[in-house]
Order: C-alpha cells, then structure tokens, then sequence
C-alpha cells in the first residue's frame, strides 16, 4: 500500500498501516495479514449475528448505566447497519484465524466503533464501548448460535416444509399408477407411487422435527460469561438482558444458557445441530438417488419416470440429457456429511474453559443449513413437481415380473411358487400365463390374486 492510499492505526502492540478507506483498525488489519489462507470470508448470516449481538449488548449496557444513552444509540445504529449487510465488505478475516473467533470480534468492534464516532461525532473505543461487558469468548459462540438459528428458522424450515408438501401432493396425483418395488436393485413386490414417495415426504418430516428438537438448545446464549464462564467485567444480569434483547430483534426465544462453563468450554449444541443436519443430507442423497435410477436410460435404464430437460446434458453426445438437480442435490449431501466430520473434530478442541475451533464451527454449520435450504426448495420445483411417469413402461416391467408369484405362497406354497417364478424369468413370459399351466387354479381366479394394484394393500391373499 502506496502511502496515500493508507493510514496509521495503533493497538496495545503497537502501530500499523491500514487502508485509508477501510472501516476497520489495527486487529483486524493484523489478522488480515497472519492469516491469508483460504480467502473463505466469515458468512453473512455470522455477520449478521455479530452486528445484533452488539446492538443488543450496547442496549442492554445503556439499561445497566455503562453507556450514555447518546454512545448507545450510536453504536445500536452502526450495529444494526452491519446487521443489515451494509458493510460486508468490511469484513475481511479468514475463516482460519484464531480459534476462539478474537479476529472476527474485533473486527465487527473496530467497523462498529468507526461507523459509531461518525455517527456522534466524537470517539467510540471498539474495546471500551462496543466490547462494553463482553468477550470474544462469549460473543463468537453466541454468534454461532443465534446464525444457525436464525438460519434454520428462517429458511431450512420453510424449504423442508416446501418440499414435504410438493412430494405429498404428487403422491396424491400419482396414488393410482402401480409400479415394481425393488429390494437390493432387484424386482420385488407392487408398490403404489404414492406409497414410494410418501416414504421420501416422511423422511422430510422426520428430518424437520428432528432439527426442531434441537432448537430450544441453539436459543440458550453463551453471551454474560466474558472470559471463562465466570462473567468477569459484565453484570450479573447481562446475559439475561441481552438475551431478551435479542429476542426483540429477531422474534426468536432466545435465553441466557444456565451454565455459562459449559457454553464456553464446549460446542456440543451445535455439533448435534449438525448431526441433524447431517440426517436431512442423508435423506436427500437417497430421495436423488431414487430418482436418478427411476430416471435413468430412457431406452437402457429404467425409464420409469421423466425428469424436467433442464439443460444439454453433453457437450459431445448431441439429445442427451442428464439428472441433473439430483446430482447436485447429492453433492451438496455430500459436503454436509464433510461438514459435520469437521464439526464433530472442532467439538472435541474444547480445551478446559473454552473451544478453540469456533469459526471454522460457525462456517460449516452455517454452509450446511443454507445448502440444505436452497437444495431442498431446488428439488422439490425443479424435479420433483414436474417429473411425467411412463404409464407403458411400468405397466410392462408389472406384467413380466416374476415376483408376482410371491402372493400365491398361501395357495401354492413357496416351492411351487418358486418353480413357476424361474420358468416365467426363463421363457420371458408374463407370471400368469405360466401359473395358469402349472397349478389348478383358473384365469380369472389368477388375475385377481395376481393384480399389482390389490397386492400394493397388503394382507393375506384370498
């Protein structure tokens, strides 16, 4: 940096250069020079979490008397200004920094506390006002908290909601087509779509609630114990008041969590946070994959389905077209199942009285929620609500499927049954020509035992 183009700063270790039009100071400027690694920048949600958390924490020193009402005002406006994402671009620290988030602390106190003396028009310390009763040991893992729910209420919910539902409408439309269940990527018995896909509408379901469960552990705070947990330089009713302070700002229920040793040591809300996220992964991996085989030839695959022609699917074999929504839904599986690995290590670096992986936390538990969201919503309109059914081709895999014979145990027995099965597989014959030779039972009476449709209801055959 030429020298116009900067300006000099100074913290306890001393001087140094920082770029004249930037909002933040000497910490951060350290901490953009210790630590170019990745150039992955903390995410927006966290950011926004941080900018809340200092208008609720100027609030709440306003309330207790630690700030003039005029200072508090000033900093609650630059606060919510950074809530906002007007000055992202002032946020410049690896996500690889310290562990304990200090960086990106003093980062959101140095631009708070520039954006603030502009404000009043005079001096805003970024440690003394902005940092009034807290620490980078409180704030980091609050922040981590109050984004991923933030996150997770605002939009994986909905998106899960969203895709629950469009599964559950086309299985309504599609509860009269009958097709071939499959066990181990084999023929096996009937089974209605509607019955397929309301196995997928369950797992989202189950995969929302899951995430629900958690909930009320992600809105407990760490934010009142400063340092170590024990609330050093902050009024016993701190957190308290930040906490309800927050819950204006958002509408969330967030609280002061009760051990305020364990909120600083230990990350495991949010490790479990991302075990459900990790669950949801799952499930989509395997509705994509479901639907990338129901998809798959049209001529040599299964064919059963059509997915939406979204895009060319070669740049050298000219008509094809590729699943293509499913395999990127899968990919983003793929990068949650990495993320929670990565959590699962970060939770475990609780060391004594505090966790020193807490960013690389934050990043992943946030990717995670927001490209489960955005994956989960892509799904349900892109593939889902608009994949046709090939009626002829189900309808000639049921007439061919040897399985079928299976409802004929009771009458036959299972020897019987099998002897029929191979010969029908052998000759590529429909099961019911070849029962009708082999056993004493009429066509009619055949017909109705073997019908896929009535066979998809279960029960005994009579």
């Amino acid at each position: 940096m030429s020298d116009e183009n900067v300006r000099i700063e100074h913290d306890s270790m001393g001087e140094l250069r920082v770029p004249a039009d930037a909002l933040w100071g000497a910490q951060t400027q350290r901490a953009v020079e210790n630590f170019p690694i990745s150039g992955l920048r903390m995410p927006r949600a966290f950011i926004q979490a941080l900018g809340l958390i200092k208008a609720a924490c100027a609030r709440a020193n306003a309330d207790l008397g630690l700030l003039d009402a005029p200072l508090a005002e000033a900093i609650v406006e630059a606060a919510e200004a950074v809530a906002r994402g007007e000055h992202d671009d002032q946020f410049p620290v690896d996500v690889f920094q310290t562990g304990s988030g200090t960086s990106s602390n003093m980062n959101a106190n140095e631009v708070i506390a520039h954006l603030a003396s502009e404000r009043l028009g005079s001096p805003v310390h970024p440690n003394d006002h902005v940092n009034r009763s807290q620490s980078s040991n409180d704030v980091i893992p609050t922040a981590i908290h109050v984004s991923a729910c933030l996150r997770i209420e605002q939009d994986l919910i909905p998106a899960l909601d969203h895709l629950e539902q469009t599964i559950r409408k086309r299985a309504e439309e599609l509860d009269s087509v009958t097709t071939t269940g499959r066990t181990h990527l084999m023929d096996a018995m009937p089974i209605r779509l509607s019955q397929e896909l309301g196995g997928w509408a369950s797992q989202i379901a189950y995969g929302r609630a899951r995430v629900e469960s958690t909930l009320p552990r992600l809105r407990e705070l760490a934010i009142g114990g400063t340092a170590v947990g024990t609330g050093i330089n902050a009024p016993e009713d701190f957190g308290y008041r930040v906490a309800e302070q927050l819950k204006r700002l958002t509408g969330i229920e967030f609280v002061r969590k009760p051990d305020l040793f364990e909120a600083l040591s230990a990350q495991d809300a949010a490790v479990e946070a991302s075990g459900q996220m990790r669950v949801i992964a799952v499930s989509l991996m395997k509705i994509a994959n479901d639907l990338r085989l129901m998809n798959s030839g049209p001529l040599a695959g299964i064919g059963e389905i059509a997915l939406p022609a979204l895009q060319p699917g070669s740049s050298i074999m000219p008509g094809k077209v590729n699943p293509v929504i499913p395999e990127a839904v899968c990919m983003v599986a793929a990068q949650v199942m990495g993320n929670d690995a990565t959590i699962g290590v970060a939770g475990q670096s609780g060391n004594f009285q505090l966790n020193v992986m807490l960013p690389v936390i934050a990043h992943n538990l946030i990717q995670s929620i927001e490209l489960l969201s955005h994956a989960g919503a892509v799904l349900a309109d892109k593939a889902i609500q608009g994949f046709e059914v090939n009626l002829e081709r189900i309808q000639n895999a049921l007439n061919f499927n040897p399985i079928l014979v299976t409802a004929l145990n009771p009458v036959i027995g299972y020897e019987l049954g099998a002897a029929i099965a191979k010969k029908a597989y052998a000759e590529r014959r429909p099961i019911i020509d070849v029962a009708a030779e082999m056993t004493e039972l009429d066509r009619e009476e055949l017909a109705r035992i073997l019908d896929p449709a009535r066979l998809t209801q279960g029960g005994l055959t009579k």
